[in-house]
């Protein structure tokens, strides 16, 4: 099912390769979407390029925040119709509730939220890596597939977790071998660092 850019298993291989702790993966579960919500709450306050006024007086600058969901949206629908249509929907629900926060917090109070969040969030993942995993996370090897994959790489473990959800027949245990594949290749080098 090789799709280049939108290999959905590919991917998945890569971060899974990095996650299979189930504390490590507890906690993305828990941080990963909070530091993607929060960033766009910092995007609020660049410049719309237009405002799309909703019922209520309600006013959404569509600004970087709004096409980096969007980006974000369509990479995940592109990947895997069914899951990424809902995540991606997640990720225009973030951008909403992010702006309409930044929009009545402010920008004093709000960068502040921001960072106090982005520090937590990011301190628990680091601990997860460190303790949990014992390996270090996947930003250092490819920061833009990390960052890009993280929130639909935990939703698709929520999705698989709770409700058995495979993008295609066979799409687990191909991913899992791969994961297997590339965890023993970084144990063997490792090893061969330490002797």
């Amino acid at each position: 099912m090789g799709k280049g850019l939108f290999d959905l298993e590919h991917h998945f291989a890569f971060y899974g390769a990095y996650h299979s702790n189930p504390t490590n993966i507890l906690i993305h579960m828990l941080f990963v979407w909070p530091l993607f919500f929060t960033s766009l709450i910092l995007w609020h306050f660049t410049p719309p390029l237009f405002v799309l006024s909703l019922p209520l007086g309600l006013d959404l600058g569509l600004n970087f925040g709004f096409f980096l969901a969007l980006l974000y949206a369509f990479f995940y629908v592109l990947m895997d119709a069914k899951a990424g249509s809902l995540a991606g929907f997640l990720c225009i629900l973030c951008w909403v509730g992010a702006d309409l926060l930044a929009a009545s917090a402010g920008f004093s109070l709000a960068w502040k939220v921001v960072v106090a969040a982005q520090l937590f969030c990011w301190a628990g993942q680091f601990i997860g890596h460190g303790v949990f995993e014992k390996r270090a996370p996947a930003l250092l090897d490819n920061l833009s597939q990390a960052f890009l994959m993280a929130p639909f790489f935990v939703f698709l473990e929520l999705l698989q977790s709770f409700f058995g959800y495979e993008p295609y027949p066979g799409f687990q245990a191909s991913v899992k071998a791969k994961i297997e594949a590339n965890r023993k290749e970084w144990q063997d080098s490792k090893q061969k660092k330490a002797s």
